[in-house]
């Protein structure tokens, strides 16, 4: 498809060229970082290869290296409180810390496999996912570990509860399983592929996302009876989903790709991440202010939900939009007249995605009654660019 420029009536064109709003923190260590988790706004830990832990006790501003006592693989974290951890890894490795890290006890898993992730479904109740489908479970906060049946024998990924009761594990060859029995019986979902799922995060008790390689991201809207599969269309591994609510989410994976929805995962935007490397993680302590960890010791935060990561301008073919100011309706007029393959985005000046478009050959009026008066970014978009200017609403 031919690029395209956008010729704005009364208003001057705007360009936004690499803005990044994700910017990398100073972790003080080249190892990979393959999970971020923090325990309020302040207060969060990053774990990976070599049996790395980091800490920040200031939003990131700076972290601190601890003492695992051990250089197995750390693969996953989670925080329960301020002063206790838990993190997961290669070789049944499962530490704990009750002292906010300045201490961390290996527990007795009964395993060597590699376990995956780590979730509590209360400040006592855990689960563990990993290699060979492996389930373990605590009901005393890791004391004690009980090996649960989870009936595939393929590697889990990922694991998520939405109650005590409740919970989902996904992994390799597109495997699903629900328990509605605090693990004491698991069931495969159908989830319609065979990629390895590698996250999975429910926004409520039934609403859920995983993120797969492949640039796969499946949704159920009814607690997994039906899964519904889509991509974000970038094209790229995705190892890590999160929502900080129920509508806004945030997917990362590959070759240093952001992307995030603000529609429940009706679409998606790609953001500048500023990076090509890997990334494994993504936690919000709040709808603003999130961090990723990735490959080579990488840590980003952003403290305005990632901006909107639009960097280029349409060049060549010619679109007229007015009026400008708006009242409840502008025309778009193409002079090729023929708007193909084109999404039309509009977001707040903050960058939050209020309205989304795909738009059909010939379409000229779009309808902004729903929007209140105020100055928008108005982003239309191709495969291939992305160009952006300013829209004003006035009634």
């Amino acid at each position: 498809m031919k690029n395209f420029s956008i010729i704005l009536l009364v208003l001057t064109v705007i360009t936004i060229k690499t803005n990044a709003q994700w910017t990398t923190q100073t972790s003080g260590t080249t190892k990979a970082l393959k999970s971020v988790y923090f325990s309020g706004a302040t207060i969060g830990y990053a774990v990976g290869d070599s049996g790395t832990i980091l800490k920040t006790t200031n939003a990131g501003t700076n972290w601190t290296k601890l003492s695992s006592g051990t250089t197995n693989a750390l693969n996953s974290v989670f925080v329960t409180d301020a002063n206790t951890a838990y993190a997961v890894g290669s070789n049944g490795t499962i530490l704990k810390t009750t002292n906010a890290g300045t201490n961390w006890t290996s527990l007795t898993s009964g395993t060597t496999v590699n376990l995956n992730s780590v979730f509590f479904a209360n400040a006592t109740t855990a689960y563990i996912i990993g290699g060979n489908g492996t389930i373990l479970k605590t009901t005393n906060s890791g004391t004690n570990w009980t090996a649960l049946t989870s009936g595939t024998p393929y590697d889990l990924k990922s694991v998520n509860f939405t109650d005590a009761n409740t919970g989902y594990a996904v992994g390799l060859f597109g495997t699903i399983l629900k328990t509605t029995n605090g693990g004491t019986n698991w069931t495969a979902q159908t989830s319609g592929i065979s990629e390895v799922l590698n996250s999975v995060f429910f926004t409520s008790a039934t609403s859920g996302y995983i993120v797969a390689l492949n640039d796969i991201i499946i949704k159920t809207t009814n607690a997994g009876t039906n899964w519904l599969a889509g991509t974000s269309g970038t094209s790229n591994h995705f190892y890590s989903v999160y929502f900080p609510n129920s509508n806004t989410g945030y997917a990362v994976g590959g070759n240093g790709k952001i992307i995030k929805t603000a529609n429940a995962g009706t679409s998606w935007s790609a953001q500048v991440s500023g990076i090509t490397r890997n990334l494994f993680s993504v936690y919000f302590t709040d709808a603003n202010i999130g961090y990723v960890a990735g490959d080579t010791g990488t840590i980003l935060k952003t403290t305005n939900g990632g901006g909107t990561g639009i960097v280029e301008n349409f060049e060549d073919e010619h679109i007229n939009i007015y009026p400008n100011p708006a009242n409840d309706n502008f025309t778009l007029r193409f002079d090729n007249g023929n708007n193909k393959d084109l999404t039309l985005n509009i977001y707040t000046i903050m960058g939050v995605l209020v309205k989304s478009v795909l738009l059909e050959p010939m379409q000229h009026e779009i309808n902004t009654g729903d929007l209140a008066n105020g100055v928008y970014l108005l982003e239309i978009k191709s495969a291939a660019v992305t160009g952006i200017q300013k829209l004003i609403i006035q009634r």
